[in-house]
């Protein structure tokens, strides 16, 4: 797949949880000198129904679940920020 790293992880999350908001912030820059340079570091901020009466780590895990086989080669850390519709 053509599409880089911050759009393939919005197309993953769009299709399976179907937010009402999501923002991908590549955060690879903050992390030079890591494995890679610092490429693949990503926080996802995102707001969506699918979260509704989940515990913080069942959020994670469905987050995860979208994006799992991107797990090492193409991702390699994740910071997420999830919420359900209302929750501030």
């Amino acid at each position: 797949m053509s599409l880089d790293r911050a759009a393939l992880i919005r197309e993953r999350i769009a299709a399976a949880l179907a937010p009402q908001t999501l923002e991908v912030i590549d955060e690879g820059h903050l992390h030079v000198g890591h494995a890679g340079e610092g490429k693949g570091h990503f926080r996802v901020r995102v707001v969506s129904a699918a979260f509704t009466g989940k515990t913080p780590i069942q959020r994670h895990r469905l987050v995860y679940a979208a994006l799992g086989d991107l797990f090492p080669e193409r991702l390699h850390a994740l910071a997420i920020e999830a919420r359900a519709p209302g929750e501030g």
